[in-house]
C-alpha cells in the first residue's frame, strides 16, 4: 500500500503491516462481514507509510539511538527516555502532504462538514494471536474538526513512546524497529446515550469456549475496558444461540455508577489512558439510581451482540476480544474493535489448582480474577508515580488501573481495585501475568489502608475475598491428558454455577449432583414464599427484598430466573454429559435463615429428620414455591434446550411419598421420560434400600447419598462432636444398605451412583464399590483426578 490514506473497506488482514492490526481487522470486519450483519462504523486507515515518512529525517535515528541503549527495568530511564522522545515528535510538524490528506479524508467522510471521530492507534505488531499491545498507545474520544483531528494523529504518534508503551514491547520480544504505527479515525458511535462495554467469545477465567461473555454500562466504553465502572455483565450459551433458542445463561447486575459521555465543550478527549483533562470533551457524570437497577442491554440485544460475536469469530477462527456499542440516537448495535484474545486461548494442558486451607476475617470483597490466590503486605497506591513506594511481592491496592500501572503490576503479588469488572485493566494484566485480582471492592483502598499482610483469594468463585493475614493455601496440578479406562464413571459433585466452566475442565462424565441450596442462598437469599407473598409484607421486608431481585420484572420472576440461570450454568459447563440436578433439600432452619423464612419456617428440634425432601415437596404449604423450581427446571430443558438434566429427588421416606412427588412433578410438566427426562431419587435412608425394587417402581435409579445413610443406619446425629468417631461408611451395616440398592438396580437394568462424601474421603470405600457394581461415583472437584486414578492402580 503506497498511500497515505486508506478508507476502512478498502483493506484487510492482508494489509496488516501497512494499517496495524487494529485497522486490518476493522476492514476486514467492514468488506466480510456486514452482509451477514456486523455493523462496524466507517472510517479511515492513516497507513504506517506516514509514520515512517514522519521519522524518515534524523528523527527516527535519535530516536533508535536512545532505545537501542536502554535498559527498560532501570525505570528512570526509562520514563526519561519516553519523556526525551515524546517531546522531539511534539516538536516535528506532520509533513504537509499527510496533512492535506488527512484532512480532505475526514471531510469526506462527514460528507463535506465536521463529524465526530474516534482517533486511535493501530500498531503493525498490534492485537495479533500472541499479543494484543491492548491500550498501550493512546485513543482520543469526541475529535471533531480538522484541526483538532490533525493534534489528535500527532499526539497518537507520540503515544508509541510511552514508558508503558517501550517496556511492553521488549517484554513481549518486538524489536522497536519492526512496530510502526497507522492511526484509525472512526465514526464515533452515540454510545454516550446508549450503552457499550467488551465481550470475549470465551469465558475470560476458566477459558470455556461454549459462552460468549459480554460486559455492559452506561455511556462510552472508556469506563469499562479501563475499570472504572463495575459493569452488567452477561453469559450466552453458543449451542443454544445456533439453534435459535433462549440463549442467556446467566446475567450479573453491575453498580454502573458512572458514565462517559459528550461535554458541552469541544475539543481533543483522550481516552482514560490520557492525560490531558484540561482538553477534554467527554465528561464523567453520575448514573440515576433508577437505570443503575435496571440492566443496560436488553435481552434482544445481548442474543444480537453474542450473534455478532459468533460471525466474528467464526470468521477468524479463534476466540475473540471485541469492544462494542449500542447507539442511543440512531439505535443499532455497532462493533468498534475486534482482535484475537491472548490469555485463554494460548492455555496449555495443565490446570493449577488452589485451595485456601483456614479462613480469616473477611477485609474487602469483589470479582475474582485469575483463580489464584497470593497474600504480601496491602499497599495502598493513589497515583502510578509512587512506584518509588511500591515493593516487589506487595498487594497493589489502588482505584483502578491504566497502562501507566504496568511497571508496577509486575512487581505485585495481587491486585485489589476499588472500581472494574472482569474485562477491565486491572483484570486483563492479571490474567497475563498469572495473579490473582480482586476487583470492583468499592472501598479496598479505606478498608486495607492499615491491614499490613493480607491473603488475596480468587479460588472459590466469581466472588473474591481479601483477607486479614497471611493464610495457609495449598497449589496443586491437574494434567489434561487421556484418562485410564475404568469399569465407572467418574461424575462431579457441583453446587457453584460460578465454579462450573473451570470445574468442566476435570475429566469427567458430567455430574451427578448439581445442588440447588448454594444457587438459593447465595444468588437469591429470599425465602420463595416471601417472594410469592411479596404484595403483603411488611414495608421493611419489601425494600429489603426489592434490592435483592433489582434488574428482574418482579419477585417471583427473579426467584425462577435465577434459579434458571444457575442451573443452566452448570448443565451447559459439562453439556452433553448427564448433570443431575437435586431438587432443593434445605432444611426448616436454613430455609428460615434466608430474608422473610422466620415468618414461613416451623421450629423443629431435629430439622435433620424433619420437614424436608419430598415430604416438603408435596406439602400443601410449600407446594406453589416447589413450583416455582418446577418452572426453571422447565425453561433449562425446553427454554434453553438443556435436556442433558436430570432431576433427582432427595429423602424419600416411603413408596407413597414417591408416587406423590412423580405426580407434582408430572402436573408440572416434567413428566419422567417425556423429551428424554430421567428421573433419579436419592438413596439416603435404609426404607430406600429395603424397599429399592418397590421405589424403583417410580425412578430411572437411584443415586446413593453415603452421609445421610451412615447417620440414619447407624442412628447417628452427624453434627454431634460427641459420636463423630462412630460415623463411618465403611461400617459393615452401611455396606449392607449400600449392596442391596446396588443389587436391585443392577437387576432392574436401572442407574446406580454415589454422590456422597465416602469415596472421595475413602479410596478403599471407592474400590469396594467398583467390586459391588456401582456405575457411577460422583466426586468432590478436587479429588476426582486422583480417585479416578486409584482405581485404575495409576499414581496421579
Amino acid at each position: 500500500m503506497s498511500g497515505y490514506i486508506a478508507p476502512f473497506e478498502s483493506i484487510g488482514l492482508a494489509d496488516l503491516d501497512s494499517v496495524g492490526g487494529k485497522n486490518a481487522s476493522l476492514g476486514e470486519m467492514i468488506s466480510h462481514l456486514s452482509a451477514a450483519g456486523v455493523e462496524v462504523p466507517g472510517g479511515f486507515a492513516i497507513t504506517a507509510r506516514a509514520y515512517r515518512d514522519f521519522l524518515s529525517d534524523d528523527l527516527g535515528d535519535r530516536i533508535h539511538t536512545v532505545l537501542d541503549a536502554l535498559d527498560v527495568e532501570d525505570l528512570g530511564a526509562l520514563a526519561d527516555a519516553g519523556s526525551e522522545i515524546r517531546r522531539w515528535i511534539a516538536d516535528t510538524p506532520l509533513p504537509p502532504g499527510l496533512a492535506a490528506r488527512t484532512e480532505a479524508a475526514y471531510r469526506d467522510l462527514g460528507s463535506g462538514g465536521e463529524v465526530s471521530v474516534a482517533v486511535r492507534s493501530s500498531a503493525t505488531a498490534e492485537d495479533l494471536p500472541e499479543a494484543s499491545f491492548a491500550g498501550q498507545q493512546d485513543t482520543l474520544l469526541n475529535v471533531r474538526g480538522a484541526e483538532a483531528v490533525l493534534a489528535a494523529v500527532h499526539e497518537v504518534y507520540g503515544s508509541l513512546f510511552t514508558d508503558r508503551a517501550i517496556a511492553y514491547r521488549v517484554h513481549q520480544g518486538f524489536a522497536h524497529r519492526d512496530v510502526a504505527l497507522s492511526v484509525g479515525i472512526q465514526r464515533m458511535v452515540r454510545a454516550d446515550k446508549g450503552s457499550s462495554g467488551v465481550m470475549f467469545t470465551l469465558d475470560t477465567e476458566s477459558g470455556f469456549r461454549d459462552v460468549v461473555f459480554i460486559t455492559s454500562a452506561y455511556g462510552l466504553g472508556e469506563t469499562v475496558v479501563q475499570g472504572g465502572v463495575n459493569p452488567d455483565e452477561f453469559y450466552v450459551y453458543k449451542p443454544a444461540l445456533r439453534a435459535g433458542r433462549h440463549a442467556i445463561l446467566r446475567r450479573n447486575l453491575g453498580g454502573k455508577a458512572i458514565k462517559l459521555i459528550y461535554a458541552r465543550a469541544q475539543g481533543v478527549s483522550r481516552s482514560a489512558a490520557g492525560r490531558d483533562p484540561a482538553a477534554a470533551s467527554v465528561e464523567t457524570v453520575d448514573v440515576p439510581e433508577e437505570d443503575r437497577n435496571r440492566f443496560s442491554l436488553s435481552d434482544d440485544e445481548v442474543h444480537e451482540l453474542a450473534r455478532q460475536a459468533l460471525l466474528i469469530e467464526d470468521h477468524y477462527g479463534r476466540p475473540m476480544d471485541i469492544e462494542w456499542a449500542r447507539d442511543g440516537v440512531e439505535g443499532g448495535l455497532r462493533i468498534l474493535q475486534a482482535r484475537p484474545e491472548t490469555v485463554q486461548s494460548r492455555s496449555g494442558g495443565v490446570i493449577s489448582r488452589f485451595t485456601l486451607k483456614e479462613r480469616g476475617r473477611v477485609l474487602a470483597e469483589g470479582r475474582s480474577i485469575g483463580g489464584r490466590i497470593g497474600g504480601g503486605p496491602a499497599r495502598v497506591i493513589e497515583s502510578a508515580s509512587e512506584i518509588g513506594r511500591f515493593r516487589h511481592g506487595d498487594v497493589l491496592v489502588t482505584d483502578m488501573t491504566d497502562p501507566d500501572w504496568e511497571p508496577m503490576m509486575k512487581l505485585s503479588a495481587a491486585i485489589v481495585t476499588n472500581r472494574g469488572g472482569r474485562t477491565c485493566h486491572a483484570a486483563i494484566i492479571a490474567r497475563e501475568l498469572g495473579i490473582p485480582a480482586v476487583v470492583g471492592c468499592g472501598d479496598a483502598t479505606v478498608q486495607l489502608a492499615d491491614a499490613g499482610d493480607v491473603t488475596v483469594s480468587c479460588a472459590e468463585g466469581d466472588a473474591g475475598y481479601v483477607y486479614r493475614g497471611m493464610l495457609d493455601f495449598e497449589e496443586g496440578e491437574i494434567r489434561l491428558g487421556a484418562m485410564p479406562e475404568i469399569p465407572l464413571k467418574i461424575m462431579l459433585n457441583v453446587g457453584n454455577p460460578d465454579r462450573a466452566f473451570d470445574f468442566a475442565s476435570i475429566p469427567n462424565h458430567g455430574v451427578g449432583l448439581a445442588r440447588l441450596e448454594f444457587i438459593i442462598n447465595r444468588m437469591i437469599g429470599v425465602h420463595p414464599q416471601a417472594l410469592l407473598d411479596f404484595d403483603d409484607l411488611p414495608a421493611e421486608l419489601q425494600q429489603e427484598i426489592r434490592t435483592q431481585h433489582a434488574g428482574y420484572a418482579d419477585p417471583v420472576e427473579f426467584y425462577v430466573e435465577k434459579l434458571t440461570e444457575g442451573i443452566a450454568t452448570i448443565a451447559a459447563a459439562f453439556a452433553p454429559e448427564p448433570v443431575i440436578v437435586r431438587l432443593s433439600d434445605f432444611k426448616s432452619n436454613e430455609y428460615a435463615d434466608l430474608i422473610g423464612g422466620r415468618r414461613y419456617e416451623p421450629y423443629e428440634e431435629n430439622p435433620m429428620l424433619g420437614f424436608r425432601g419430598a415430604s416438603r415437596y408435596v406439602s400443601e404449604s410449600f407446594r406453589p414455591a416447589f413450583e416455582l423450581e418446577c418452572r426453571a427446571l422447565r425453561r433449562v430443558r425446553r427454554g434453553i434446550g438443556l435436556d442433558n438434566v436430570w432431576v433427582m429427588v432427595p429423602f424419600v421416606r416411603t413408596v407413597a411419598e414417591a408416587r406423590a412427588v412423580v405426580d407434582l412433578l408430572t402436573e408440572n410438566g416434567l413428566a419422567r421420560g417425556e423429551d428424554g427426562l430421567h428421573l433419579i431419587m436419592m438413596c439416603e435412608l435404609p426404607s430406600n434400600a429395603l424397599l429399592a425394587d418397590e421405589f424403583l417402581e417410580h425412578f430411572d435409579g437411584m443415586s446413593i447419598g453415603s452421609n445421610d445413610m451412615t447417620q440414619l443406619t447407624l442412628g447417628l446425629d452427624r453434627d454431634s462432636g460427641l459420636i463423630a468417631d462412630l460415623f463411618d461408611e465403611r461400617d459393615a451395616a452401611v455396606k449392607a444398605t449400600l449392596s442391596m440398592a446396588i443389587r436391585a438396580c443392577a437387576k432392574a437394568g436401572k442407574y446406580i451412583g454415589i454422590c456422597g462424601q465416602g469415596p472421595s474421603d475413602h479410596p478403599d470405600l471407592a474400590r469396594w464399590l467398583v467390586e459391588e457394581g456401582i456405575e457411577s461415583m460422583s466426586l468432590n472437584p478436587d479429588t476426582a483426578v486422583e480417585t479416578w486414578m486409584f482405581l485404575a492402580g495409576e499414581e496421579v
